[in-house]
């Protein structure tokens, strides 16, 4: 229980931070760098099921952030990469992974886009061993120390 707490709360505290900066989140890589990692952390354990699909949907759709983007463009974007991930596991996961390495340079944008990985992550109560290592791996590719993120 204590580490449900724990993860809630820096979920909160996440999200907290990226809705005060929301207004310099507009970029076009930021949003492509986004939705590849909601893709790597959906695909994480091997398997996309329908239900994961639609959640990971909605909270694309519902997150404060990302509401500067149409909705649309975002789950299509989503959708794409998953597929993606699905027809070549390892071409589609570094294809990702180039995608989030675009925002390298863009400390804000770089670091915005692990919370939105965690989030993503940790929405269905869980923050379990292969999303933390995709999280860990979005860290090595944007050069972030992974222990910022309690990782």
């Amino acid at each position: 229980m204590a580490l449900w707490n724990r993860l809630k709360e820096s979920a909160q505290t996440m999200q907290a931070q990226l809705e005060e900066r929301r207004n310099e989140l507009r970029g076009g890589a930021f949003r492509d760098a986004s939705m590849a990692v909601c893709a790597l952390v959906a695909a994480a354990d091997g398997t996309v099921e329908p239900a994961e699909r639609r959640r990971v949907s909605y909270l694309i759709a519902n997150n404060e952030v990302l509401r500067n983007f149409p909705a649309g463009e975002l789950r299509s974007l989503f959708e794409d990469r998953l597929d993606a991930i699905a027809a070549d596991r390892e071409r589609g996961r570094a294809d990702a992974l180039q995608e989030i390495a675009k925002v390298r340079r863009k400390p804000l944008e770089a670091r915005a886009v692990v919370q939105i990985g965690i989030l993503i992550a940790g929405a269905d109560g869980r923050f379990d061993l292969a999303e933390r290592a995709v999280v860990r791996e979005v860290c090595q590719a944007l050069d972030l120390p992974p222990h910022e993120f309690d990782l």
